[in-house]
């Protein structure tokens, strides 16, 4: 890889992404060492990186195969942490709600997976729905963890299921990997299309 082809690696969007894969160790070490209040806070700044990123890549026309695809592997990394933390700090919780919990995380690894078998790499889609989906995770796990209601969270998983079965069968019906697909809609549309 030549000095040119790092730079433009090393952009802010892509650095924003970045962020999410330091936070981890941290996340992970806040919650071993039982600090909810700081692994919280660091959590939002990473769920804040997520929501800044795609839209700072738009907003400076720095959309890349590369910072799409890395942050694909992002997502898997926060999901998968967070996952990790929340047995650790709220385990009676955790067990309560285990057939959601189980079904976020299927939600991320079964789409991640389809992607491997089809096309070899993770796919990176950033659909409206697993946008949705994350943005209700995020939110309903504070409004968990500060004692709120717990429907919420629950329907957050519903979305989650959902937006996961929505990026497989997207898998299934391209012929190659694509980034930022808007949704299935959009797939069937251009399927359609191109039929004609």
């Amino acid at each position: 890889m030549n000095v040119n082809q790092t730079r433009s690696k090393l952009t802010l969007p892509n650095l924003l992404t970045g962020f999410r894969f330091v936070a981890a160790p941290g996340l992970l070490w806040l919650a071993w060492q039982g600090y909810a209040p700081g692994f919280m806070l660091l959590l939002a700044l990473v769920f804040l990186s997520d929501l800044l990123d795609g839209m700072v890549a738009r907003w400076t026309q720095q959309v890349s195969e590369f910072g799409a695809t890395l942050d694909s592997y992002a997502d898997v990394v926060t999901y998968l942490t967070v996952a990790v933390c929340c047995w650790w700090l709220w385990p009676e919780i955790v067990r309560q709600e285990f057939f959601y919990v189980t079904a976020i995380v299927s939600s991320v690894l079964l789409s991640a997976i389809a992607g491997f078998v089809k096309f070899n790499q993770f796919t990176s889609y950033h659909t409206w729905a697993v946008k949705l989906a994350a943005a209700s995770m995020g939110l309903s796990l504070y409004i968990v963890f500060f004692g709120g209601p717990l429907w919420p969270f629950r329907l957050s998983a519903l979305f989650c299921l959902l937006a996961g079965l929505e990026e497989i069968v997207i898998t299934l019906l391209l012929p190659k990997p694509e980034s930022n697909v808007r949704s299935l809609w959009f797939v069937l549309k251009a399927i359609r299309q191109h039929s004609k």
